[in-house]
């Protein structure tokens, strides 16, 4: 059997496992294990453990676990609340100010964070049911949460992106610069359109209202608009204030040089806890607990599908799956464009059934060769699978921050949700042919400040 016959065999056998409702790790290691004991020596069985332990054995494997906690420091406190109440204080004149406030409240939240179910979450629980009071459509309030979270993978500090440069052995660092602009530029997208939308919807509602009103003779409501004085706006500051300094240090300190990733994720994690001890009095056990336990679950989940993905794909590479698929991809003679075309449809297509994590584990190795060969530069393409790892958490049928947004608002049905976030698919594949066709967008900060 020829390393076709079974790179085929090995990608129908984990499909099988995947979708088997195994958990991930399990899926890729039982696979890998599966494969070792058919077409390999078994001595390799006997060095699994070692082959775990020296893939592990990396620092900067360290920056995950540790902007987790971070994340899980602001998150688990009021600090997210503040955050949205500041953005929203500031912006309630602009229309459609509620929709963009939660965008600009996703975009702080990522930049803390890191991660996109946590931004879903944690902007989600405050803002759904806001819009919603304020006359937002179901399907736009519960659409712009789950687009705006995805956010939280492309602005660093992102586990994907860092998973990325290992995987890639690329500059986390320049991966870091490289997704600012894209993810500042993604914001403004969707908050423009927030803006037209709900201007748009405004329009139609008081169209109808007014009509009602002729049909029955009755008078319409008077709508109040909403008012924040300017000391209603100072006095959120001084809590919002803090975290934006963190953001600073941790971006001057990570662009300067002055620390490896690890290092200053870890003085990221103790900043966010030192800020919601100070601040928000979380220093009771109950609170401490809530923090270091959603750490652990989530640090644990992401490690054992970066170790269990590591061994898949070393059998990958012993049976040479990885070289034969990149033989013939090359071979098929594609142009540059049409290879990197075909690749955003497989990044697309594999997105909606699985995470990022085992995405970029699982395919990377197979693709980057053709990126490089055709051209393309490692850091851009590393943003551009990003963004593609985000369309895959907001498109059915399994994008994670669909389950996570239906878990808030259980009252949305589905089809609402998926209604809802359709205009952001389309804004973020625009977006992707945007960075393709002028990739100085991506590379400016890089080639500044590289």
């Amino acid at each position: 059997m020829g390393p076709l016959e079974i790179g085929l065999l090995y990608a129908g056998a984990t499909l099988i496992m995947l979708f088997s409702g195994m958990p991930i790790a399990f899926a890729l290691g039982a696979t890998a294990l599966g494969f070792m004991y058919m077409f390999m020596p078994h001595m390799n069985l006997e060095i699994v453990a070692e082959t775990l332990f020296g893939e592990l054995d990396n620092f900067t494997l360290l920056t995950i676990p540790l902007f987790i906690f971070m994340g899980a420091a602001i998150g688990k406190t009021r600090a997210a609340v503040d955050l949205y109440e500041s953005a929203y204080r500031w912006m309630y004149k602009l229309p459609g100010s509620l929709g963009v406030a939660n965008i600009i409240g996703c975009t702080v939240f990522a930049a803390l964070c890191g991660s996109s179910p946590a931004t879903c979450a944690a902007i989600g629980g405050m803002g759904i049911p806001e819009m919603r009071k304020r006359g937002y459509s179901p399907a736009l309030a519960t659409g712009l949460i789950a687009a705006g979270g995805t956010l939280g993978i492309l602005i660093p500090p992102s586990i994907t992106l860092i998973i990325y440069g290992l995987i890639t052995e690329q500059s986390i660092g320049k991966l870091f610069l490289a997704g600012v602009i894209p993810g500042l530029l993604l914001a403004f997208f969707f908050s423009v359109y927030v803006v037209y939308r709900v201007k748009k919807d405004v329009r139609i509602s008081a169209l109808a209202i007014a009509e009602q009103a002729a049909a029955t003779g009755i008078a319409a409501p008077v709508v109040v608009p909403e008012h924040f004085s300017w000391r209603e706006r100072l006095e959120v500051l001084p809590r919002l204030l803090p975290f934006i300094v963190l953001i600073c240090v941790i971006m001057f300190a990570m662009y300067g040089g002055l620390g490896t990733p690890s290092e200053i994720a870890g003085v990221g994690a103790f900043g966010a806890m030192f800020l919601v001890v100070a601040l928000y009095k979380c220093y009771r056990w109950v609170d401490i607990r809530s923090i270091f336990l959603g750490t652990a679950k989530e640090s644990c989940m992401i490690m054992m599908i970066i170790a269990m993905a590591f061994l898949f794909t070393y059998v990958m590479s012993y049976l040479r799956i990885t070289q034969s698929a990149a033989e013939w991809l090359t071979a098929m003679e594609l142009s540059k464009w049409a290879y990197l075309f075909w690749v955003n449809v497989l990044l697309l297509v594999l997105g909606c059934f699985l995470p990022p994590v085992a995405i970029i584990l699982m395919v990377t190795p197979v693709i980057m060769p053709g990126i490089i060969d055709n051209g393309f530069d490692p850091i851009w393409f590393g943003i551009i699978l990003t963004i593609n790892m985000e369309l895959g958490l907001i498109t059915p049928p399994v994008g994670l921050n669909l389950f996570v947004i239906n878990g808030i608002a259980p009252d949305i049905s589905p089809k609402d949700i998926a209604k809802g976030v359709l205009p952001f698919i389309f804004i973020m594949i625009a977006d992707i042919a945007l960075l393709s066709v002028f990739p100085q967008i991506v590379m400016f900060l890089p080639n500044f400040l590289g």
